[in-house]
């Protein structure tokens, strides 16, 4: 993505508003705009975002080439001189993001660009391209994940991801989200994450005979010897046979480091058993026994209750696509206008019918609140810029919604943490994005901040997104006054 122009990846309605702005008005007045989600994807207790590094990567390449300008005056929109305008373009503001692997919840901004209003228009279309897809796979993994139990889940949904990005952001949030390593050999160029793999049913089919193939394969990766066994008989001839290869690499001294079989189709959790009695009896009892097809959490959970002797797990279809769920649903609203005069930000709201479609106005930021013995989050907090927090006093947190439900914390029985960080400032980045794979380790570490009830696959423990009392107070008087207009 680095070495690509993405300026055109918008919607034309981010460019005609932009010529709008540049005609209709102070087009360097700053404004504040809030991305977010409303609902969290497949009905989890939580989300985890992710992205960042490519919106870091879109917005230092955000630039109008000639030939975007050249294909920009052949749609008859736009005039010459906005066009002009658009030659020199350059992003000048500030962003602050929550950053990759964390654990998140609705309605909290995971993006906030604090900028000029053209151009905090024209990056919405891509920040939530960005954002809402890596976020969603990046989730949907973790659920993947927490519902092996430890067992390793490798990404292999290259092939049915909707395109080349797709297959390889993807897998990108697949890592972070947990995934051992991914079959994607350029995403694993491309981010230094381990890459996997074992062999196809054509593999065997190519030799005269499974034994023939098995051996092959054996001699040529002997330090990871996983065999497909249901090419044509699961139980009475891959798994023997594969069981027979492994019989003669003992004998030859070959160490046994990683080895073990693959299926691929049938009642995988009756063969895995099968598999692992036929195993053990001659002496491979660490033998890696894994599975694919069609896998996601729910048949996981299914196969590990009805006590399948998988312990390796590859994903793909499900997983790449986020099958079920296959949208994350994230907005971008404007939150504030400065006034020129004072230099204050002029809180804005959007109203609805639909209560979680009214947006929380201003400039805001997001703590969470960890329990000091348990370090578990407690609740998150949304706040206004410049507000502060004592741990040493009590902390009322109250739901903004059905306000009478509140939780007092005693002092020093919490602690706080501010979730974003600026990334870029005046239109230069200030963030070094982590490696995937340290992001992987921290998201691990937020992960272990969750209750068990709130990782729960199904009808988990809600986390509570309060507002702090300034926030609310400033969200009802807009409410009130534009009621009462």
């Amino acid at each position: 993505m680095s070495e690509r122009n993405l300026t055109l990846l918008t919607d034309l309605y981010e460019l005609t508003m932009m010529q709008g702005y540049f005609h209709a008005k102070d087009a360097n007045e700053t404004v504040i705009f809030d991305a977010f989600y409303r609902t969290n994807p497949d009905g989890n207790g939580f989300a985890i975002t992710a992205g960042l590094e490519q919106v870091v990567e879109y917005i230092e390449n955000l630039h109008f080439d000639k030939e975007d300008i050249d294909y920009l005056r052949t749609t008859g929109l736009f005039g010459e001189d906005f066009l002009e305008y658009l030659s020199t373009f350059k992003f000048t503001g500030d962003i602050y993001a929550i950053p990759e692997g964390t654990v998140v919840f609705p309605r909290e901004p995971l993006v906030k660009v604090i900028a000029p209003i053209m151009q905090a228009q024209l990056v919405e279309t891509a920040i939530l391209n960005i954002i809402n897809h890596q976020s969603l796979i990046a989730t949907k993994t973790s659920r993947i994940v927490h519902a092996a139990r430890g067992d390793g889940v490798m990404e292999f949904g290259l092939r049915r991801a909707q395109g080349p990005d797709a297959g390889i952001y993807g897998a990108r949030a697949a890592m972070i989200a947990g995934c051992i390593g991914t079959s994607n050999v350029l995403c694993g160029q491309m981010f230094d994450v381990p890459v996997k793999g074992t062999h196809a049913h054509s593999w065997i089919m190519s030799f005269p005979d499974e034994l023939t193939a098995f051996r092959t394969y054996a001699r040529l990766y002997p330090t990871a010897c996983i065999l497909l066994v249901d090419t044509y008989d699961t139980l009475n001839s891959g798994i023997p046979h594969a069981i027979q290869v492994f019989k003669e690499m003992r004998a030859e001294g070959i160490p046994l480091t990683f080895y073990g079989i693959r299926m691929d189709s049938g009642d995988l959790a009756y063969l895995s058993k099968e598999a692992k009695k036929m195993l053990d009896a001659e002496g491979f009892t660490d033998a890696v026994i894994s599975a694919s097809n069609d896998l996601d959490e729910t048949l996981i959970t299914s196969l590990k209750n009805q006590g399948a002797t998988i312990n390796s797990w590859g994903v793909g279809t499900n997983l790449i696509t986020s099958k079920d769920c296959p949208s994350f649903g994230g907005v971008y609203k404007l939150a504030a206008i400065m006034d020129k005069k004072t230099g204050k930000f002029i809180p804005k709201i959007k109203l609805s019918e639909n209560e979680e479609k009214i947006t929380n106005p201003g400039n805001k930021t997001t703590y969470r609140i960890y329990g000091k013995d348990s370090h578990k989050v407690i609740a998150d907090i949304i706040c206004l810029v410049g507000e502060t927090f004592n741990e040493d006093e009590p902390l009322l947190l109250f739901d903004p919604i059905a306000t009478w439900k509140k939780t007092l914390l005693a002092p020093g029985t919490y602690t706080m943490r501010e979730l974003p960080v600026q990334v870029f400032k005046d239109g230069e980045c200030v963030y070094h994005s982590p490696k995937v794979m340290d992001i992987q380790k921290y998201c691990k570490e937020e992960l272990n901040t969750l209750w068990d009830e709130t990782k729960r696959l199904v009808n988990p423990h809600e986390v509570h997104v309060d507002l702090s009392k300034p926030l609310w107070d400033m969200k009802h008087a807009l409410l009130d006054k534009y009621h009462f207009e």
